[in-house]
């Protein structure tokens, strides 16, 4: 069976930047590849979302290529709303694994601020079914999040607290995480008593908008730390055809697969990034990965389950939350936070973490990517 590792990585610093996003990418792009060793590169993937509406710039794949110098090597950009980092990654996995190529980079980025805030909605918007009477009605992601958090408290008993428990959980994690957006301590109160943002999320339960990108390289090999698996599912974008709102199918199908794939079940997982662009998604999400009983997320976060100590530490970069989410860098990001751990240099290293998992969402569930790795020789 054939190997397949991520050897290099780099990432820039998240947040506001003057930038843009062609230097931002280059300098996640170049800290990866020297990181790998220099090796020669057969192909580059791009993660990314708006870049032709926010930046004004799009044929990610050919600028990179070319600056970088790497010839004519074939690259692509793709687009998965916010799993496109998690897709890139994915086709560029399968590439390798197939024979295809030897060496591939993959790459992911956003360009998102210094734009009126009426523009970035919109350009977001864009990854919902807008030819539909929701895009008429102006449904939003906090909109549709919202409405998930009210039923889900509804039918399970959970409070506006649970969801403020996990926005300061990944607010923790994000200050000892140099890359991280927000590395400001906050309180239970602080974020209980924010600006609302649609009933019953708040400001801290909602993730930012952020400049940022990061890369990896990816080799056939056992050279680095090992990809075990590579699991991707869709779903409806449209909340009326949602057959029960509180369940994320394309989340769990996407980690199902990845399960099989690599012949492991939940239990086995050590450390996990997982997308939380709301705070409801993340106690949705550990529970349709498998990690925790439907309807019981709320309380696992309530007893300290997700974090160091508990039953697995999730979001030890900080999340979307606090660590920030350019949208097209966030799965890339995720796995790096995962290859981090497994390499034993992570800000927030959980101890002994052989297995690491990362989930990476595109709009209310419309993609889901899950991707496993195992630690070098364990």
């Amino acid at each position: 069976m054939t190997s397949v590792s991520v050897i290099g990585k780099g990432i820039t610093k998240f947040g506001k930047t003057n930038q843009t996003i062609k230097s931002l990418m280059l300098a996640a792009c170049r800290e990866a590849i020297v990181d790998a060793g220099r090796p020669k590169v057969d192909a580059v993937f791009v993660g990314n979302f708006a870049a032709g509406s926010l930046a004004n710039q799009e044929i990610l794949g050919s600028v990179l290529t070319n600056e970088l110098g790497l010839g004519n090597v074939p690259s692509v950009k793709v687009e998965g709303a916010c799993a496109s980092g998690g897709i890139a990654f994915r086709q560029a996995y399968q590439l390798v694994k197939s024979g295809e190529y030897e060496t591939v980079l993959v790459a992911g980025g956003e360009k998102m601020t210094g734009i009126d805030t009426k523009t970035v909605t919109k350009a977001i918007n864009l990854a919902m079914d807008n030819d539909s009477n929701e895009g008429a009605s102006g449904l939003t992601f906090p909109g549709f999040f919202g409405v998930l958090a009210n039923r889900y408290m509804y039918e399970y008993g959970a409070e506006k607290r649970h969801l403020a428990m996990v926005a300061l959980k990944n607010r923790k994690y994000a200050v000892s995480n140099p890359i991280a957006q927000f590395r400001k301590n906050t309180s239970i109160e602080e974020i209980m008593e924010a600006r609302p943002i649609t009933d019953p999320l708040g400001l801290f339960d909602c993730s930012p908008i952020t400049d940022g990108a990061a890369a990896v390289v990816i080799q056939k090999g056992s050279l680095g730390v090992e990809i075990l698996a590579s699991g991707q599912a869709s779903g409806t974008p449209l909340m009326q055809e949602v057959e029960n709102i509180l369940h994320m199918p394309a989340t769990r199908e996407s980690a199902n697969d990845a399960y099989k794939k690599a012949g492991i079940e939940p239990e086995d997982v050590d450390v996990v990034e997982l997308h939380d662009c709301f705070s409801m998604t993340e106690i949705v999400a550990i529970e349709e990965l498998g990690f925790f009983e439907k309807g019981k997320g709320w309380k696992a976060v309530e007893e300290d389950l997700t974090k160091h100590g508990g039953t697995v530490p999730v979001n030890t970069s900080g999340g979307l939350l606090s660590k920030g989410h350019p949208i097209g860098a966030t799965g890339i990001s995720q796995i790096i936070q995962i290859v981090d751990q497994l390499n034993n240099h992570a800000c927030n290293q959980v101890d002994n973490a052989r297995i690491g998992l990362a989930q990476n969402l595109g709009g209310t569930g419309a993609y889901s990517t899950v991707h496993i790795f195992k630690k070098k020789g364990a």
